[in-house]
């Protein structure tokens, strides 16, 4: 059983930056599959970027590809997703999703087992 936090979301200027963080527990944090995932209003879930393991493959969503990164810490159990320069259409609830077995592809959310609550982005123009 793993529980999942996000922390970090808030209101920042468009072109400022803002970093958010994921604590996940458990002892194998390390073989877990990571994702970060987004929701406006009105908006179905969307995929934001996901790394399948600590020394596996990196993916990002075309739109946030080049703005936003994420990295994994290990010794402390966090994911954390740097949003540089993100712009009013990035506004959204942002959720931090784990799966310690991948049985179909990183990019959709039915992979994850376990979510955090979420935290609220809100970028300004």
């Amino acid at each position: 059983q793993v529980q999942v936090v996000e922390s970090g979301g808030g209101l920042v200027q468009a072109g400022g930056s803002l970093r958010l963080s994921c604590a996940a527990s458990g002892r194998t944090f390390s073989s877990y599959a990571m994702g970060w995932f987004r929701q406006a209003p009105g908006k179905e879930r969307e995929f934001v970027a996901a790394r399948t393991w600590s020394g596996g493959s990196t993916y990002y969503a075309d739109s946030v590809k080049g703005r936003f990164t994420i990295s994994r810490d290990n010794a402390k159990n966090k994911f954390y997703l740097q949003m540089n320069s993100p712009k009013p259409e990035d506004t959204a609830v942002y959720y931090c999703a784990a799966a310690q077995v991948l049985r179909i592809g990183p990019l959709d959310p039915n992979a994850y087992d376990y979510w955090g609550q979420g935290t609220q982005v809100t970028v300004s123009s």
